[in-house]
């Protein structure tokens, strides 16, 4: 099998890639390991930057997500039982956010590649990365029980942490920056319309708390616990008045209860893998770089990533220049660091460390007064929040 562009991995990442290329008239082939069903429900982001759903738009995918995701013009901060909402658009000249589940993404991507894009494979597992180095690299795989090899031009590793395509990038070229923070997050999704009709952020003394939605019936809520958590001991009622507790406000807001559907722990850290480009080889996503969900980058910064290359590769088959492949590694990670920036900043402002000091809470709350405070503070976090510009 041969094709332009490898793509590994059918995450939002790999199936937006597969989407821009095909506008470009650029072929590919996408290898997923994982079956349709499988890509189609598995839970992950919920929050979309301005710039991600202007290029879902602008790739035809994003009908569905402007006829049911939920514009968001704000967040809620809540700190010392006080509220300050931050107003994006008259903050950032009209940006904001739109809260469409990742699932769904995958979902409209999938039916326009069926439909309209070159090869979708589903349970073809990618079993290395070769000849990277080359101007020929070739991605061994698995597929209906047998062994095939995808020769490529390029290859574009979308596979997340766990994938084959950074493995092939040799040891003695990469630098890794990563921190490890020493609490989750306990989720859960509730079967009962939202308490609030935006995000709300809350740090307590006990520790942080988000109030989310993936719809206008459906909660997703968010505890801060103590690393490797077990889910299953945390209670139904447990974790409701664990949530009233960090969400009490002076008035009468009130948090509504449901049934839980779901619940589990995601851990918490910060990765960075450079470079992003091997020869033909590119990282995308998960592959190179990781953030804590507190500042809701990480699928915005995967859509980063492949907007770079697709542009990269167009002006490669119009112009016959490399300029902009060669310099991928260096555009995305300088929008990649800022965003890792953020994210350590809101995770640091809003979720007490294990041990923090009298001192820590008090410098927490000022920075948290700060923001209800100064115009200057509110729109640094409104800027980073509705996103950074691609490229």
């Amino acid at each position: 099998m041969r094709t332009t562009v490898g793509i590994i991995g059918a995450g939002p990442a790999g199936l937006l890639l597969a989407r821009l290329l095909h506008n470009a008239g650029i072929d590919s082939v996408v290898l997923e390991s994982r079956d349709r069903a499988y890509v189609e429900r598995r839970q992950r982001a919920g929050i979309l930057e301005q710039g991600t759903a202007d290029v879902l738009r602008a790739a035809g995918a994003g009908q569905r997500m402007d006829r049911e995701g939920l514009r968001h013009d704000g967040i809620e901060l809540r700190f010392d039982r006080r509220r300050h909402r931050v107003d994006f658009p008259a903050l950032t000249g009209g940006r904001s956010v739109m809260v469409y589940a990742q699932t769904e993404v995958c979902k409209d991507l999938i039916a326009l590649q069926l439909a309209e894009g070159g090869p979708l494979l589903f349970e073809a597992e990618a079993l290395a990365v070769e000849d990277a180095g080359t101007d020929a690299p070739r991605v061994r795989f698995r597929h209906e029980g047998r062994e095939d090899v995808l020769e490529c031009e390029y290859v574009v590793g979308c596979d997340g942490f766990w994938g084959v395509a950074r493995k092939a990038i040799p040891a003695g070229l990469t630098q890794v920056f990563e921190r490890t923070y020493p609490f989750g997050w306990l989720g859960i999704l509730a079967d009962v319309p939202p308490s609030h009709d935006e995000l709300v952020y809350a740090r307590h003394d006990r520790g942080f708390a988000l109030l989310s939605m993936r719809s206008p019936s459906v909660s997703r809520l968010y505890l801060q616990v103590p690393d490797a958590t077990d889910a299953e001991a945390w209670s139904e009622k447990e974790i409701w008045d664990e949530l009233e507790r960090r969400f009490e406000t002076a008035d009468d807001w009130r948090l509504e209860r449901g049934p839980i559907t779901q619940k589990s722990v995601t851990p918490m850290r910060s990765y960075v893998h450079e470079p992003m480009r091997h020869g033909r080889l590119f990282l995308a996503g998960d592959a190179a770089h990781i953030v804590p969900p507190t500042g809701a980058k990480g699928l915005n910064l995967a859509v980063g990533d492949v907007v770079t290359f697709a542009r990269a590769l167009a002006h490669r088959k119009e112009t016959g220049s490399p300029e902009l492949l060669d310099a991928y590694s260096e555009t995305c990670l300088r929008r990649i660091w800022q965003a890792e920036r953020f994210s350590y900043d809101m995770t640091t402002l809003l979720h007490r460390a294990p041990g923090a000091t009298g001192f820590e809470d008090r410098l927490q709350l000022a920075r948290l007064d700060r923001i209800a405070s100064s115009r200057a503070a509110e729109t640094d976090l409104a800027e980073g929040y509705t996103g950074f510009p691609f490229g």
